[in-house]
């Protein structure tokens, strides 16, 4: 495993994050096969989100944090106030909600790093950047920042706070892959593919933990409605032959050269993964030991 210093928690994260939408209390055999798997190979970072399957997600991280006894050991990252049919959400109440029901689910009394799951930009930063600030201050989480979030509304967020002397977002969570996207996998979803994105987090510096990192399957072969709709490209098609390209000659899959791709970017980056199967998770991170080239960077993702 590698790590990167996580300044707003003063320790190392593990570069990957495991992502955990194939966790449940149903079945908790494979759940604790993936974790446990995760812990030996030195992970340290766990991602999951209030509507995750209902919950299910985060009651089963939390079974397996009490029964392994290793809650100090492990960097949880859960996300809330995702809107529903009914209406926005991003509100200090739908916030305050949602972040105790994470707390008991997952069986624990803090959050070490708590995102917001999408955001509404009708709504003014003001009132989300207290409510936030008084949880920290409470204990209940230890940094926070946004899923989803614009540069433009994380810059707003965090301008208010520093002229109130609050905290503020120290850490996002876009879509980041090499494949880039037609259109947004869901409505809400922010994407940081595009150059400005990207320079921008390579300018301010702010963690990025990328979601959909290896482009749902689309390096894998993995074919369905979303990665058709959303992946299916002449340029895309490109990135893939020129990952398994490169791949083959360093005896690499194309989704570990697509995933070594996010991880060389500029600044600092924590590739959240998904893997299905224990076999999976280990070949996610092997690509940690996979090292591109400036110029192999920018030819895989058509830029030379």
């Amino acid at each position: 495993m590698r790590y990167d210093y996580f300044p707003p928690l003063d320790r190392n994260l593990s570069r990957l994050v495991l992502g955990s939408m194939v966790f449940s209390v149903d079945t908790l055999a494979m759940t604790y096969q993936l974790l446990d798997t995760w812990r030996e190979l030195g992970g340290n970072v766990v991602d999951t989100a209030h509507i995750y399957a209902d919950g299910d997600c985060e009651r089963a991280l939390g079974r397996w944090l009490q029964d392994r006894g290793c809650r100090t050991e492990m960097v949880i990252l859960t996300k809330g106030a995702h809107h529903n049919a009914d209406r926005r959400r991003v509100t200090p109440e739908d916030i305050t909600c949602d972040l105790r029901d994470s707390l008991a689910r997952l069986k624990t009394d803090y959050i070490d790093l708590y995102l917001l799951h999408r955001d509404d930009p009708e709504v003014p930063v003001g009132p989300i950047v207290e409510v936030l600030n008084e949880h920290r201050r409470a204990g209940r989480i230890r940094a926070f920042g946004g899923s989803n979030w614009t540069p433009e509304r994380l810059e707003a967020a965090n301008a208010y706070a520093a002229a109130r002397g609050l905290e503020g977002f120290t850490l996002s969570s876009p879509h980041l892959s090499l494949a880039v996207p037609n259109e947004p996998v869901w409505e809400g979803c922010v994407a940081a593919t595009d150059p400005e994105s990207r320079a921008w987090y390579a300018r301010t510096r702010m963690p990025l933990f990328a979601w959909s990192s290896q482009g749902r399957g689309f390096f894998a072969g993995i074919d369905n409605d979303v990665v058709r709709r959303v992946y299916h490209s002449e340029e895309n098609t490109e990135r893939l032959r020129r990952a398994e390209q490169l791949g083959h000659q360093r005896d690499y899959t194309a989704t570990q050269v697509a995933l070594a791709w996010v991880l060389h970017q500029p600044f600092s980056v924590f590739p959240i993964v998904g893997p299905h199967t224990v076999e999976e998770l280990r070949s996610c991170v092997a690509a940690l030991e996979l090292e591109l080239s400036t110029h192999e960077v920018r030819w895989l993702n058509l830029e030379e």
